[in-house]
């Protein structure tokens, strides 16, 4: 159980693993059916089932239309490896953040365990949460998400397809996440992409001292 309720309006780093730390993730239609389910889901209606990659194929990324339903999160930012992922989300509404994980593991695990003819969990017990209580761990957090598949070893972070970081650095027309409030402190593009290349390095070189933020 955990030891805080989510507040609305605040921030919070949320994260979680494959059981036994397997990969969660194991091809391309994996993550994108992941991030389907992060834009398709983050509403307080039920919008039915995306089990089958034939759904997937027939569901287009929409936009809310104004009016339509409330989102229960704000996405920061994002990083999903093979094996684990982590957000940076924003509570919009009582309940929010709990809400939309539930809807995303495990729409997910049931897509997952259909396609790979598998049984039982598929993350490590109940997402970890994180309460991000200061604006400077709100910058680092996200230079740290955003770098993470670098940490991990996975090339470079602005070449990878299954992060927010991209979006960050307009090298792509993502609508997932909210940047403003990352980007709106930098005085411009180039300064956040130095400011991430820090963290990176040093987040490679300091492993043990972040060792409550890493998932391995």
């Amino acid at each position: 159980m955990r030891k805080f309720e989510f507040q609305t309006d605040e921030y919070y780093h949320i994260y979680n693993r494959g059981v036994d730390k397997r990969q969660i993730f194991v091809d391309e239609n994996d993550f994108i059916r992941f991030l389907t389910g992060m834009r398709e889901f983050n509403i307080e209606k039920s919008i039915g089932s995306l089990r089958t990659l034939q759904a997937l194929s027939a569901c287009s990324c929409r936009h809310l239309e104004p009016g339509e339903s409330t989102s229960l999160v704000n996405i920061i930012c994002y990083c999903l490896n093979k094996n684990h992922f982590h957000f940076i989300l924003k509570q919009q509404i009582e309940n929010g953040i709990t809400k939309f994980m539930h809807k995303i593991s495990m729409g997910y695990t049931n897509y997952f365990n259909l396609k790979h003819e598998r049984s039982g969990s598929l993350f490590q017990g109940p997402f970890k949460a994180v309460h991000i209580n200061t604006n400077d761990y709100l910058l680092w957090l996200s230079g740290y998400i955003n770098g993470n598949c670098q940490i991990h070893g996975l090339g470079d972070a602005k070449n990878y397809p299954w992060s927010s970081y991209k979006d960050y650095l307009y090298l792509r027309n993502g609508t997932l996440c909210d940047k403003k409030p990352i980007l709106e402190q930098f005085k411009g593009l180039n300064e956040y992409e130095k400011f991430v290349e820090m963290i990176v390095n040093d987040s490679s070189e300091r492993k043990e001292e972040y060792k409550k933020y890493l998932l391995e």
